[in-house]
């Protein structure tokens, strides 16, 4: 390992701090807006021309297969995702401040903040008031922040271009990321095909008996308040929430707060996003856990999925380098967040750390299931979009109806047109999300084997999936890491069968 690389690796930690830190405290409401140019401006030489030339030069140099090919991979896909970032900071620096202080006004004369519309439109339970809600908020963003986002996708298609790793976009994302995303495109479009059958079974069922209403007439906004499932709520308390899941991590034999280095950040706050984050800014010494209250059963999927990112960093090993803890496959994470948070599809543990009663259990099952098909039917939709999205085929006026027409098609719930270019996880996210899902099937297989069916409270779970999982960072592939854990590929197979199952 020369000097270079080194110094290289020094200089991408340290503004991926500062960068995280920003991120952290502006995302969570604890400062208004985020001073990202200076960071950029700061950390010129980290992500500069010669940083650049050099990684580029490394990854066209090494062989294929080797360590030193993947770790150029990742510098380089680092590397090129900070460029954009440069690029695009005056633009994220505008949308940060817009939705921190952007407030909806609706026609009753009543004023919500940006940042609680979610929140509030989950939990609303008259069908008009919450449509009326998501109406406002949907012309709010079509006014304001849409043009924002679509400004940015823009220009990061520009950006990368210039870059000249690949033809386009999405062939230099797949060059970078080490996977193709076609074929994952077309196993998702294979999902939806599959499961229609299912999805039109159970849909019309849930939503008669949660919201009294008929597929056509069901929106976006009511899907949110359907998986809200307020009927549940006595089963998982606000207050039982922080220490059932203390409990479980002790009876893993893990530390709840990898021994302090997990910061809890799980209470209401004004300007702090309705979607729960996980902040590591220094790995792994220094993780935040951010989660502002929904209310019930979402709080508890929410908490345990951000757990399992936290546990991840704040447990990896600190004498790997750089790009293996900071960079890599991000399903690797999503995956053991999924592992955690389908705990709230296990009965066994539900029963140990819930109020769920026994009457509830099947009920509650069946819902789960229900949810989690119509998750992956939303995030396969997602996906098949967002390869059109960034195909550059179809054009920037043209996939607002494509949105609607691809979302709304896979989950029966209509979507918003003006939601095309907010709706959109940066750089193929969706894709590491499916990964993930996949693995964590695998995993939990893999505890199962190991652990008995009720790993999640074997002492020696815990430090198995320290050593064996959380230590190696990021450093491999999920499809990697499915055959070396699981002696199996990644599918959608296990989810089917799983989906199946819960429903009955």
């Amino acid at each position: 390992m020369d000097d270079g690389l080194d110094a290289l690796r020094e200089r991408g930690e340290a503004f991926l701090v500062d960068l995280s830190r920003e991120f952290y405290e502006a995302h969570s409401g604890l400062k208004e807006g985020a001073q990202l140019q200076p960071i950029f401006a700061k950390h010129a030489r980290a992500i500069g021309d010669e940083a650049l030339d050099e990684v580029r030069e490394r990854f066209r140099d090494a062989a294929p297969g080797s360590e030193a090919h993947r770790s150029a991979r990742l510098l380089l896909d680092w590397l090129v995702e900070s460029r954009c970032g440069r690029e695009l900071a005056p633009l994220e620096e505008r949308e940060i401040a817009w939705e921190g202080t952007a407030v909806i006004r609706g026609n009753d004369g009543v004023v919500e903040p940006y940042q609680r519309a979610a929140i509030t439109i989950a939990n609303t339970r008259a069908k008009g008031e919450r449509q009326a809600l998501d109406d406002a908020r949907a012309a709010l963003v079509q006014a304001e922040l849409a043009p924002m986002k679509l400004e940015r996708l823009q220009r990061e298609h520009e950006v990368v271009r210039q870059l000249g790793v690949a033809d386009n976009y999405v062939s230099t994302w797949e060059a970078l990321s080490g996977f193709p995303v076609r074929p994952l495109r077309d196993a998702c479009e294979s999902f939806l095909r599959d499961t229609q059958p299912m999805w039109d079974d159970v849909l019309p069922g849930f939503l008669k008996r949660g919201l009294n209403l008929a597929p056509g007439e069901a929106t976006r906004a009511d899907a949110v308040a359907l998986l809200r499932a307020p009927e549940f709520d006595g089963a998982f308390s606000a207050e039982g929430m922080e220490s059932g899941v203390r409990r479980h991590i002790g009876d893993m034999g893990a530390s709840f707060d990898a021994h302090g280095r997990v910061v809890f950040d799980t209470g209401d706050r004004p300007g702090k996003r309705a979607r729960a984050f996980c902040s590591p800014v220094r790995i792994p010494d220094e993780v935040y856990l951010v989660l502002r209250p929904h209310g019930g059963q979402n709080d508890w999927r929410t908490l345990m999925h951000e757990l399992g990112h936290a546990l991840h960093f704040a447990n990896m090993d600190r004498a790997l380098p750089f790009e293996f803890r900071w960079l890599g496959d991000n399903s690797i994470t999503e995956g053991y967040a999924m592992l955690f948070d389908h705990r709230l599809q296990d009965r066994g543990w539900l029963q140990r750390y819930s109020g769920l009663s026994k009457g509830e259990m099947p009920r509650y099952l069946r819902a789960a299931g229900f949810e989690e098909l119509q998750f992956l039917r939303r995030y396969c939709a997602k996906l098949i979009y967002e390869v059109e999205l960034h195909g550059e085929t179809t054009s920037w006026a043209a996939l607002p109806d494509l949105y609607v027409d691809i979302l709304t098609a896979a989950t029966g719930f209509r979507y918003q047109r003006a939601d095309a270019f907010v709706d959109v996880d940066s750089r193929f996210y969706a894709a590491r999300y499916l990964r993930a899902w996949q693995l964590q099937a695998l995993l939990d297989e893999t505890l199962r084997e190991h652990f008995n069916e009720d790993w999640w409270r074997n002492p020696q779970a815990g430090p198995w999936m320290e050593t064996e999982l959380f230590a190696h960072g990021q450093r491999e592939q999920a499809t990697e890491q499915a055959r070396r854990v699981a002696g199996k590929e990644l599918g959608f197979a296990p989810l089917i069968s799983a989906i199946e199952k819960l429903l009955g």
